[in-house]
């Protein structure tokens, strides 16, 4: 009988046990080779595809040796094959996939020290945004303590016209006790807004001096903030000279999100955060003040106008009244001179009648009529009762003549000390009116010419 060729795909020869061992050895084979495989150590050569043509005998059912026959028989038709290149076959294929070796590669000292150059740039390029910031911020402190400190001046200027004003009040409250004593020197309006003035002066440079010591202690607040800012900076800078000073950061760019968390360990320390939270404070405290400042020197500067204006006005008016008094003192004592020389005529009437009527001081002068013991009258005395009047009438007219002429001395004498009165009442309010013309001008004079800068002056501030 001649032999015959039997498919081997339809035949089973080996025995299930031999075959299941062997199935299980290229199993454990096939995973310990996945484990190993070199690419899992991150090298980027290229390398071969490795294929197994092993069944699966546990699926052994539908397999046969006849399609490993005839797998073996594509193989060798296969041209790749002979190039040196494995063909894939209907088994297994392992795809190409990157997976870490447990051991580190020969290129770990290279890989560490770029990581390490990575972070090292990173931590730098967060620093100079946190030293850009810190350089932003010293440069808005330093032109708000500029701005502040210009306010101060205007402050310091307000507050020394505001003594000089003070000085002035003094001047003139001095000045007005040169006015005559008998009669100018009682208290008037004038005194009294004299006063108001000074207390209203006083008022204000307390106020203004309280606002100058907030002023100079916020300037110290600001100089502190700068300084510790730029100690930060500083402090940050000592990791960046290996980076560009031309940096987009260090000309003004937006600060990135480095800034909103602080770390510790990072470029964003919870000190820089503390100096920027206390600068931006200390910056809002600022202007505050400079807004503060501002609307208290206008207040002042109007009120310190309507104290002066009033004073002022007050002294025109106490001058007006006392020019007005004068002129009706003048009018007046002309009158009364008038009165005394038309008195004095009267007076020199009444004395003159008076003697008259008196008569001769000797009997020797008297004239023949006028004798009392003439003959008619002696001869008509010598009846009883018949008594003449003329004696009498004589000596009553002279006793009226006699008071008329005490009276008219009396009035003269009246209109003598009224007039003397009215002349040193004229000289009182003349020169209490040059008093305080001259306590006038020297307020407009040293008042209105204030150290005080024109815009300030001009109510433009």
């Amino acid at each position: 009988m001649p032999i015959q060729s039997i498919a081997l795909g339809s035949v089973t020869i080996g025995p299930p046990s031999w075959r299941d061992s062997t199935v299980r050895s290229i199993q454990a084979a096939e995973n310990l080779v996945r484990k190993t495989h070199p690419e899992r150590w991150g090298s980027r050569r290229p390398t071969r595809p490795m294929s197994c043509n092993v069944v699966t005998f546990s699926q052994a059912h539908g397999d046969t040796v006849d399609k490993a026959s005839n797998n073996e028989k594509s193989d060798t038709e296969n041209p790749v094959w002979n190039n040196g290149t494995r063909p894939q076959t209907t088994g297994r294929m392992y795809r190409h996939t990157r997976f870490e070796a447990p051991f580190p590669p020969p290129s770990l000292q290279e890989q560490c020290a770029e990581v390490s150059v990575g972070l090292a740039f990173e931590y730098m390029r967060g620093v100079r945004e946190v030293e850009a910031q810190l350089r932003r911020q010293v440069s808005k402190v330093s032109k708000e303590a500029t701005k502040l400190e210009r306010e101060r001046g205007h402050l310091e200027k307000v507050l020394q016209s505001l003594k000089h004003d003070i000085q002035v009040n003094k001047w003139s409250v001095e000045g007005r006790t040169r006015r005559p004593a008998s009669t100018e020197l009682e208290r008037d309006g004038a005194d009294h807004l004299l006063e108001c003035e000074k207390m209203e002066l006083t008022e204000l440079k307390r106020e203004l001096e309280s606002t100058l010591r907030n002023t100079l202690a916020q300037l110290q607040i600001l100089g502190q903030s700068s300084r510790q800012l730029l100690e930060c900076a500083s402090e940050r800078y000592r990791v960046l000279e290996l980076l560009p000073h031309s940096g987009s950061l260090s000309r003004g760019a937006s600060p990135s999100q480095a800034l909103v968390k602080p770390d510790p360990a990072g470029p964003f320390t919870p000190n820089c955060m503390q100096v920027l939270k206390a600068s931006l404070l200390a910056v809002q405290q600022s202007q505050k003040l400079r807004e503060d400042i501002k609307q208290r020197i206008t207040t002042t500067i109007a009120r310190q106008r309507a104290a002066h204006r009033t004073v002022n006005d007050c002294l025109v008016k106490k001058i007006a009244e006392t020019i007005t008094l004068k002129q009706n003192l003048l009018v007046m004592s002309a009158a009364t001179r008038q009165a005394i020389f038309r008195q004095q005529r009267k007076l020199n009437c009444i004395s003159h009648s008076h003697n008259a009527a008196l008569g001769p001081k000797n009997s020797g002068d008297l004239l023949s009529r006028e004798k009392l013991n003439r003959p008619l009258v002696q001869i008509y005395h010598r009846h009883p009762g018949t008594q003449l009047l003329e004696a009498s009438h004589l000596l009553q007219g002279s006793a009226v003549l006699r008071r008329c002429l005490q009276s008219s001395e009396n009035e003269l004498a009246k209109l003598q000390g009224s007039c003397q009165q009215l002349t040193e009442n004229l000289n009182a309010k003349r020169a209490a009116a040059q008093v305080d013309s001259a306590v006038v001008r020297m307020r407009r004079q040293l008042v209105d010419q204030r150290a005080v800068p024109k815009i300030l002056q001009q109510g433009l501030y």
